[in-house]
């Protein structure tokens, strides 16, 4: 090395010096350049003769001028504890609730507790890898989701990732888990119809667009199948669907896929999962995950459909969480706010106004009970937070009647409101005959002698209560079932063997679609009962009752 490159490298590194003691912005350049002069010649011995030296200082001094000085603050804190998917920091000073926190492992937390001395973290994912006195530092973000129309058909998991093994998905944009439910200006009364498919609902219990429809029931009394059966009803209509499993067998899951591929209402549907092995985090979440897709269509002005499958595991997952965190317990062990916890997911399902889109979200939550007990706490609360409740009952289910929904403790309270004007015609009174039917048949059992009157009465009600059942995974069009109630409140079936009930309606439904086709179709898009639809819809029934007394003579 040269004598002069030399002195250039330790002039730099003597300019380095002063730089780090004294502000270039602040000293007189002339000055500092003779400082630089001194040093060098103080290093070499001489002053250096090339011009070298002075503009590698020069081009320093106008680069710092052009730096701008900031302070970089981290918020980071301590692993104090980890297990269980929960972590406890120390540190983490200007941390929020609900601040997403990064760990060195890769995984993300989130705040869910904020003591003096500690910070409560709930894993999004393993801790596998974190260990005690590990930093954790603070995004100052909170918890967002993908979410947008690509999202339909795919089978994800409570942060939004596939678990169809499809490609990834692009979405629309991303959106924080929580939001304030709109208010009572933006939203608008529930009167539009949502058909279900089930005909005992769409008759006696109808759903509206915007409303939030509570299934309680015991284990495998048909919940699921409810909901379900409303999703396949919804094929070819434009009601986007999301069904929520939070903490359901993989089994059952699957299933539940195939149903809805099988439907083909799957490209209209997307599937939340959140596993019983998952951290109970994600088990937490997803339910508002699955609501906060939902409002992306909402805010589209389109119409969806959502089933939280179900809300008792999404308790219980949060007194699990809640314990661990050391919150006070409080009745069953639950934490204060676990009425909180669902009302302000519940409150987000209503249906805007026209100024807002016109939108809705319509919810239909499912809770399991024990031997039937409605009036325990989590079924409580849910029942005030509803629009109205549709109760399955275990005998019920194992006599053989389904749907199992007993119609005594079942309510819609929109009631007719989201009910079109054929069936309101059809089904009027049709709650009241099964009602006195259950009561006087309760007598009968017991062998005691019944007058002609209310024999009919009973034999009437069976009638009805055969047509109101239903296969599972069998949805019935909103026509088909107006014809068949317009058939038996107008005295077609009451020479029909309660046997033979459903295999009657089958093939009258399809009589009708060929010999009364009309009158079908101004059924079909009027949704009302003309004297000109009544006139041909009798002619055809008595045309029809007549081949089926012959049929079954003949086969008799």
């Amino acid at each position: 090395m040269s004598d002069l490159d030399l002195t250039t490298q330790r002039t730099l590194e003597k300019l380095s010096e002063n730089l780090r003691e004294n502000d270039p912005l602040r000293v007189d350049q002339n000055a500092f350049i003779e400082q630089i002069r001194a040093s060098a010649q103080e290093i070499a011995g001489q002053p250096p003769s090339n011009l070298k030296t002075e503009y590698v200082i020069r081009k320093l001094l106008k680069t710092n001028r052009k730096i701008t000085h900031a302070v970089n603050r981290r918020s980071v804190g301590t692993v104090q504890y980890i297990g269980n998917g929960i972590a406890r920091l120390s540190g983490l000073p200007l941390v929020h609730l609900e601040e997403l926190i990064n760990f060195p492992n890769g995984v993300q937390g989130m705040v869910l507790n904020l003591d003096r001395k500690s910070v409560d973290v709930i894993l999004l994912g393993p801790d596998t890898g974190i260990r005690g006195g590990d930093l954790a530092e603070a995004t100052g973000r909170q918890l967002s989701i993908p979410v947008g129309q690509p999202f339909l058909g795919r089978v994800v998991d409570s942060l939004g990732q596939p678990l169809d093994g499809g490609l990834s998905v692009i979405p629309s944009e991303f959106r924080s888990i929580e939001r304030i439910a709109p208010g009572v200006i933006e939203r608008t009364p529930v009167d539009t119809p949502l058909y279900s498919g089930t005909k005992i609902i769409d008759a006696l219990l109808p759903l509206g667009r915007g409303q939030r429809e509570l299934i309680i029931g015991d284990r495998q009394v048909g919940k699921t199948t409810l909901a379900i059966d409303a999703i396949l009803n919804q094929k070819g209509t434009d009601v986007r669907c999301i069904y929520v499993s939070i903490g359901q067998k993989k089994t059952s899951v699957l299933n539940v896929i195939r149903t809805l591929r099988a439907g083909g209402v799957m490209p209209q549907t997307t599937v939340v999962v959140s596993s019983p092995d998952d951290p109970p985090a994600l088990r937490y979440l997803a339910p508002y995950a699955g609501v906060t897709m939902a409002e992306f269509f909402l805010d589209d002005g389109q119409d969806v459909l959502i089933v939280y499958d179900d809300l008792s595991k999404h308790a219980d997952t949060y007194r699990e969480l809640s314990l661990l965190l050391r919150r006070p317990p409080g009745r069953e062990a639950y934490p204060g706010d676990v009425f909180y916890l669902h009302s302000r997911l519940l409150e987000r399902a209503c249906r805007l106004n026209e100024a807002n889109g016109g939108g809705s979200i319509t919810a239909l939550p499912i809770v399991t009970t024990q031997r039937g007990n409605i009036s325990s706490y989590i079924v409580t609360n849910l029942i005030s937070i509803t629009d109205g409740q549709i109760v399955l009952d275990a005998d019920m289910f194992n006599k053989g009647q389904k749907p199992a929904i007993e119609i005594g403790r079942s309510v819609s309270r929109v009631g007719s409101a989201a009910q079109e004007p054929a069936m309101k015609a059809v089904v009027g009174a049709l709650k009241l005959e099964l009602s006195q039917y259950e009561e006087v048949a309760r007598f009968a059992r017991f062998g005691t002698e019944v007058n002609e009157t209310t024999q009919r009465q009973i034999d009437r009600g069976r009638r009805v209560q055969a047509l109101l059942g239903q296969g599972p995974n069998q949805p019935v069009k909103i026509t088909d079932q107006a014809l068949m109630f317009f058939a038996i409140t107008h005295g077609f079936m009451d020479e029909i063997a309660p046997e033979r009930i459903n295999d009657y309606a089958r093939e009258m439904v399809g009589y009708l679609h060929v010999h009364a086709a009309k009158a079908v179709d101004l059924l079909r898009y009027q949704q009302t009962i003309t004297t000109e639809v009544e006139e041909q819809l009798v002619q055809a029934l008595g045309d029809f009752n007549s081949l089926w007394e012959k049929q079954w003579k003949r086969n008799k």
